[in-house]
């Protein structure tokens, strides 16, 4: 297959009201199926945009709780007519895997897509570390830079983001995929590959907030998850339970802190409406 990761333009007929019908070209990300292995094992395939594959198994790993960072000895990847497979080895003395098992591929709108048990659907949280103090300004400021960076998604409407910013808000690192799970874990690679402290900064990440992309952020060890779009209720009770601070409908003009919102407003009132 062709790994290029980007986008591919597709012929359409558009209707518009008022003008007719225009025969166009539109670009669309291109999507494939990931085989995740681990030391040779099949573990589950995920349909995701064939870029920073690297990335995508190292956070996969980590943020599914298989093993962490320091257990990775490194990725080999291998392209086929069909796919990508990316096999993550292990060391030896990496502790027992506890991913949760999978007899289905994952989708690239879902994150427990092949999940067998209901107690592997939703773990108990990993304690967050406290993390550095941020100023309220930060985070609007890593949200309004964050349209800028996305290339695939300007150029296709089609792909979610995931960012990862410094306490003062200015963006770094950002990885973009056709799921938000993936776009997400490969953020989390990105950052365990170039040695950046999750605990340094915060995540921003264009997609609604369900408990998955809450669990994920805890376990790849940052403090602050902030969402454009909407949590779920689970995502706030997991957010709770992680001592992480969940921030979300980040818009221009402002956004929603629904936990651990001493992280951000420590020493300032809150009007009561």
């Amino acid at each position: 297959m062709d790994q290029d990761g980007g986008a591919r333009l597709r012929a359409g007929t558009e209707w518009r009201a008022g003008q007719g019908l225009t025969q166009i070209e539109r670009a669309t990300p291109t999507e494939a199926a990931i085989g995740l292995a681990f030391d040779g094992r099949p573990h589950t395939v995920l349909m995701a945009t064939p870029a920073d594959i690297e990335d995508l198994a190292a956070g996969f790993t980590v943020t599914e709780g298989v093993a962490t960072w320091a257990d990775i000895l490194e990725v080999r990847i291998e392209v086929r007519d069909e796919g990508v497979l990316a096999d993550v080895r292990l060391a030896p003395s990496a502790r027992p895997r506890r991913a949760r098992p999978r007899n289905l591929e994952g989708r690239s709108s879902c994150g427990l897509c092949g999940v067998q048990r209901l107690a592997d659907a939703v773990r108990p949280m990993p304690r967050v570390a406290a993390g550095r103090r941020l100023r309220p300004e930060a985070l609007h400021r890593a949200v309004s830079a964050l349209s800028d960076r996305q290339d695939l998604g300007r150029l296709t409407r089609a792909t979610h983001a995931a960012a990862f910013a410094d306490a003062d808000g200015n963006l770094g690192l950002v990885r973009e995929d056709v799921g938000r799970h993936n776009a997400l874990d490969k953020l989390a690679g990105a950052l365990l590959r170039d040695g950046v402290d999750p605990e340094a900064g915060f995540v921003v990440i264009t997609s609604r907030c369900s408990f998955e992309m809450v669990e994920k952020a805890a376990r790849l060890g940052c403090p602050t998850l902030v969402a454009v779009s909407a949590p779920t209720d689970l995502a706030i009770q997991k957010a709770q339970e992680a001592g992480l601070t969940l921030v979300a409908l980040a818009r221009a003009d402002g956004y929603t802190v629904f936990t651990g919102a001493a992280r951000l407003f420590a020493g300032l009132t809150v009007v009561a409406s």
